[in-house]
């Protein structure tokens, strides 16, 4: 990548992150029948934020300064990945949380990477499961549950 794309990323996305944290405080601490505040996700998520800015400030200070490889840019994942989170935007009601996102995960790991179906199913089963049971469970928040069909 390029050291001043970079720095202007991690500036970008420290600010970015500085807003959600911010911004994440005007909301309201506790939600009925929830232990979990809506504020917890957006406060925690700005602070991954602007780590991972900071992070990628410092290591823009560690590149070397030599022949720069020119990467082709991969028009066709994107857009599957993109249309597949739209998509995956307007069924996670009807489907619930654990499939639809069973559902992107699985396209966008093979759009990244064609075969390892074994890991691929794995890997996204795992995810849905694990992340719907810590919060649903474990945090007492809520998601969209199994479709009721």
């Amino acid at each position: 990548m390029s050291k001043t794309f970079d720095r202007f990323a991690s500036i970008a996305f420290l600010l970015i992150g500085l807003l959600f944290v911010i911004e994440s405080r005007s909301i309201s601490q506790s939600a009925y029948g929830s232990s979990v505040g809506p504020n917890i996700f957006p406060t925690a998520l700005g602070i991954i934020l602007i780590l991972l800015s900071i992070r990628l400030l410092f290591e823009t200070t560690k590149y070397e300064h030599g022949e720069r490889i020119k990467e082709p840019v991969q028009y066709v994942k994107f857009l599957i990945i993109f249309i597949s989170a739209v998509i995956y935007a307007a069924i996670l009601e009807p489907l619930g949380y654990v499939i639809s996102t069973f559902l992107f995960l699985l396209i966008a790991f093979q759009t990244m990477e064609r075969g390892k179906w074994i890991s691929t199913i794995v890997i996204a089963s795992a995810f849905s499961f694990g992340v719907y049971y810590f919060f649903a469970e474990f945090l007492g928040g809520s998601l969209p549950g199994f479709p009721q069909f």
